[in-house]
This record gives C-alpha cells, structure tokens and sequence, in this order.
C-alpha cells in the first residue's frame, strides 16, 4: 500500500500538476494587481465608481434585484481575460513564432513523392 502511494506522488503529472497550481496561484496575484491598478481606475474615470455593483439596482415589493452585481462579475472576468490575455498569452505566442522560424530546417530542393513513385515504379519494373 506505501509503496503504491510512493510510486503515484512519484508520478510526473502529479508533480507537475502541483507545480501549475502553485504557478497558478502566484499568477493571480499579478493579474489580480493588473486589474487593480489598470482597469479599475479606468472604469471609476468612466462611471464615476470604482465597480458597477451599484448600476441598475431596483426593487419589486420586497425583492432586491441587483443587476449591476452580475455586471460587476462579468466585467471582472472579462477584465481578467483581457489582461491574461494581453500580458501572457500574447507575448507567449510572438516568441513561439521567433521560435519556430529560428528552429525550421532548411529544407533542400529535392524530388518530389510523385517523382520518388515514379522512380520506383520505374525500378521495380526493370526487375521485373
């Protein structure tokens, strides 16, 4: 039984999972200040206010609705796209692409499969 659970933390997606999650975590605390110092400053120079947790509120009898709620929690996500998006996925996929054309063969210009075939072909009907 130990050595069964010895050899499954042992495992490399076990530990690379723990790794994203820790990278995952520190990472929000980035994305997290990006949205706080960018795009909540931005929204408050806007609207007025700091969130839009306060727009469009009303009340049917004694039901609260709060509509600016549901804004406030897709603005957020929206701003925590934008901003993963624009500062990692982005710049990620640029140096993919330098990446990739540094790392492309040269290829040499050869025969192609149909001329390779036809060699064969031509080969083969020889022996026979």
């Amino acid at each position: 039984m130990i050595n069964g659970f010895k050899q499954f933390i042992m495992r490399g997606n076990v530990i690379e999972l723990a790794i994203g999650i820790v990278i995952g975590l520190a990472f929000k605390a980035v994305i997290d200040a990006v949205v706080a110092g960018l795009v909540t400053p931005l929204v408050a120079a806007i609207f007025g206010q700091p969130d839009l947790t306060a727009v469009g509120n009303f009340a049917i009898g004694q039901g609260q609705f709060g509509i600016g709620i549901i804004l406030q929690a897709l603005f957020d996500f929206f701003a925590v796209a934008a901003a993963i998006y624009f500062v990692v996925v982005l710049p990620m996929n640029k140096l993919a692409e330098r990446r990739k054309l540094k790392e492309e063969p040269v290829v040499e210009d050869g025969p192609t499969e149909i001329e390779l075939l036809i060699e064969i072909r031509d080969a083969l009907n020889k022996q026979n």
